[in-house]
């Protein structure tokens, strides 16, 4: 049984407010709820032996979804940081002070694999601007060692699999849209001041 968990601790955050914000988490909630509607209700079809019905087919399919939707919203709020805001340019990769630097090892992956971090910036952001709703997943893949910035359209459909997503930016309206309308590169703005540079850099591990 999945519980929702509390992200209260980001209410007060700079660029997102409380209306936002408390709109997201009972969004979120609802795909926690759905996962174990779903997960109780394909457990009970496969006791009584209707795993060839319809329903059952799309229940199944519908699963990944809920699933997906319920996780990748607590990667995004846990990789937000409360009262954090830029001292120095994100480029840096530092929050306060107190997060990455571009001695990290995180940081040294990403020059490494975009060329510098400033450009890794541009492309996340790029991506995150595109048209359409979805996610902006930076992937780490352990096997080649390599870093990719991927496009999610749907929470269930597009994911690198394999690999480790380290930073998760929602993309769909009801991150941005009551705040900033369809000013979303303000929206990413708010969200990149935000992040929590040290949940990212311990997902590496």
């Amino acid at each position: 049984m999945y519980e929702t968990k509390n992200f209260e601790r980001l209410l007060g955050l700079a660029g997102f407010s409380e209306t936002l914000l408390k709109n997201h988490f009972t969004l979120y909630g609802g795909y926690v709820a759905n996962t174990n509607k779903l997960a109780d209700a394909l457990a009970a079809m496969l006791k009584d032996g209707k795993t060839g019905a319809p329903e059952y087919a799309e229940l199944k399919r519908r699963f990944g979804w809920e699933f997906c939707g319920m996780r990748l919203h607590e990667l995004y709020f846990g990789n937000l940081k409360n009262g954090g805001t830029l001292s120095v340019p994100i480029t840096a990769l530092s929050v306060d002070g107190d997060a990455l630097d571009e001695s990290s090892e995180l940081a040294k992956k990403i020059a490494a694999n975009f060329g510098s971090v400033a450009d890794w910036e541009k492309d996340f952001r790029a991506a995150g601007a595109m048209r359409g709703i979805g996610w902006v997943i930076l992937y780490y893949d352990k096997d080649a060692d390599r870093l990719f910035n991927v496009w999610i359209n749907e929470h269930d459909a597009g994911h690198l699999a394999g690999c480790a997503p380290l930073l998760v930016m929602d993309v769909f309206e009801h991150a941005f849209i009551t705040q900033y309308g369809l000013k979303r590169a303000d929206y990413i703005e708010a969200f990149m001041k935000a992040v929590d540079w040290e949940a990212v850099a311990g997902r590496l591990q």
